[in-house]
């Protein structure tokens, strides 16, 4: 029985639902491209909330590369956010199971957990990438930590100010994620700290086979 464990609702959702995006265009996404690099992403944001205010809110200004993305379907099918497809698992015996954490716990687990990326070496491992090119990558380079890294190693951000970047960052993240999920009625929640959470779980899972 295969196991998804974590990932983000979008990721999440495009493993287990019947789950198509509109093509691409090469044309259209060089163009947006283009005017990324001359206009910057909080601009492109801003015609994207024009066009399209529900997927806006869904994007952070500064993510450039889902900005585009979302503006090429835009203006390829009239709108990104109806070309999000109803909740349908692609197996009728998928279960989910999400866990319930308050938000102030959630908070300083974060910020521990950011910490610990620091102790175990991010910097170091940013650095070895730089080398190798990560500040090419349209991807990786904007990554939670990558990029408040990539800032303390051009001189744009002191060792405190990136890692409370990254803090910052990934709660906001975190708060986002957790919005999506909460959307899902077909997850069964249950406590992070309930001494009986597995039993939970497994009844949810029973509740969807039965």
């Amino acid at each position: 029985m295969p196991v998804l464990v974590g990932n983000s609702a979008l990721y999440t959702r495009a493993v287990l639902d019947r789950f198509e995006f509109p093509g691409t265009d090469p044309g259209v996404r060089a163009r947006l491209e283009g005017l990324l690099e001359r206009v910057g992403s909080p601009a492109l944001h801003a015609r994207l909330a024009e066009a399209d205010p529900e997927a806006a809110a869904r994007i952070l200004p500064t993510n450039g590369r889902r900005v585009v993305r979302a503006l090429e379907v835009v203006e390829l099918t009239g709108s990104f956010s109806a070309t999000l497809p109803a909740r349908e698992y692609v197996d009728a015996h998928t279960v989910q199971v999400g866990l319930d954490c308050p938000r102030p716990v959630l908070d300083r687990r974060i910020e521990e957990r950011v910490h610990r990326m620091w102790d175990a070496g991010l910097v170091d491992e940013v650095r070895r990438l730089e080398a190798q090119g990560l500040r090419d990558g349209p991807t990786a380079s904007r990554a939670l930590g990558y990029q408040q890294v990539l800032a303390l190693l051009a001189g744009e951000l002191t060792e405190e100010e990136a890692v409370a970047s990254t803090v910052t960052g990934t709660r906001k993240f975190a708060r986002r994620q957790d919005a999506w999920f909460r959307k899902d009625h077909r997850i069964h929640w249950v406590g992070h700290d309930d001494p009986a959470r597995v039993t939970r779980a497994l009844d949810g899972v029973g509740r969807t086979h039965g």
